[in-house]
């Protein structure tokens, strides 16, 4: 059983097989083919006054593919949309600075251990009323931002991370985003309807001496909070963290850097496993002066990141902004070359080994 959290919150301002049946005795070179899905029966092969026989074989069985996640006794989906979990909202605290570009808020929702997510994991939120065709509204996902014993210790709570969305369209008019606006406007006591959990392509590395690579732009940074908390903030009979977490956040404003307080005190808890850069795209610029995005920001570290990503135990995860994995694509196709490796094709093999996870939108 894992113990309480001691740290305190704190927020700043598929291919066929070919069988070949031969004997030194055959007079003929004809082969036989299967598919490898199919139990060869017996066959009967004559060659002049030769009888050749094969007996009864079965194919092999599958191999059944472990994964290097902690996907064993996953839940999923225990609450959908037409019978959702009622949630009580705990706390509701904007952790973005007044002269930040929008506002993004922490909220701690009840779950009385009814929800039993895990770290990488999401939610879906029903936000109340009805949309305009007076129906109600649909649910929105969001990344889970505290780990499975949540913000509190006990199990019982589910936190996100969720910026305030508004904008005017193309007829100059403003608009709020549903979900988002309810979240944010949300006020201690008041009910919230919670579907799943739901995913696995962002459940944490089983290995504890891995090497974690976390690349997070905005609200992106959920999961990795979540990740941190139970790698640093929080002790377990099952799971200590030995090997090196990296975090790459990038924002706009050094007053948009979301929970930089606890990734500070993490860095002070554990300085030889964490590794802390902030990429602020209006204020940080390089050696060339252009604007430090997050791509930017990991190009100054890119060979060191390169002979990371060589090693069986290095697990990428980016959650984000759409665009930002082109971004980051491009830093790696020159290095990749440089070995005489194709990066995309590199990729799809990072991926197949559930190194290379990404969650955007």
């Amino acid at each position: 059983m894992a113990a309480a959290v001691t740290a305190a919150v704190t927020f700043p301002s598929t291919k066929s097989s070919t069988l070949s049946i031969s004997s030194r005795t055959f007079i003929s070179s004809d082969r036989l083919t299967f598919n490898k899905r199919h139990v060869l029966k017996k066959v009967v092969v004559v060659v002049g006054p030769i009888r050749a026989q094969v007996t009864e074989t079965q194919a092999p069985p599958k191999v059944v593919k472990h994964s290097k996640k902690f996907e064993e006794g996953v839940v999923t989906n225990k609450f959908r949309p037409k019978n959702p979990y009622i949630g009580r909202c705990l706390l509701n605290t904007k952790i973005t600075g007044d002269d930040a570009p929008g506002e993004t808020w922490h909220m701690v929702f009840s779950t009385e251990g009814e929800i039993p997510y895990r770290e990488g994991q999401s939610i879906g939120v029903i936000p109340d009323g009805i949309d305009k065709n007076g129906k109600p509204h649909k649910l929105r996902l969001y990344s889970i931002a505290s780990s499975a014993l949540g913000d509190f210790g006990d199990s019982k709570t589910v936190s996100l991370c969720v910026k305030r969305l508004v904008y005017t369209n193309e007829q100059g008019e403003i608009v709020k985003g549903v979900c988002s606006n309810f979240l944010c406007d949300l006020k201690p006591g008041a009910d919230v309807k919670i579907t799943g959990p739901v995913g696995k392509e962002m459940l944490m590395p089983v290995d504890p001496n891995a090497t974690i690579i976390m690349l997070g732009t905005g609200t992106g940074i959920a999961p990795f909070r979540s990740f941190l908390w139970k790698m640093f903030f929080e002790k377990h009979d099952d799971y200590k963290f030995n090997g090196l977490a990296w975090l790459f956040l990038g924002v706009p404003t050094s007053s948009s850097l979301l929970y930089k307080e606890e990734f500070e005190k993490m860095k002070e808890i554990a300085p030889d496993k964490f590794r802390l850069d902030f990429a602020v795209s209006r204020e940080q610029t390089n050696e060339k002066g252009e604007k430090m995005y997050i791509q930017t920001r990991m190009a100054q570290y890119a060979n060191e990141l390169w002979e990371l990503l060589k090693k069986d135990n290095t697990f990428v995860y980016m959650c984000g902004l759409k665009g930002m994995e082109k971004g980051i694509d491009d830093i790696m196709v020159s290095l990749a070359a440089k070995d005489g490796i194709d990066w995309m094709t590199y990729k799809k093999d990072l991926k197949r080994a559930e190194q290379w996870n990404v969650e955007v939108y």
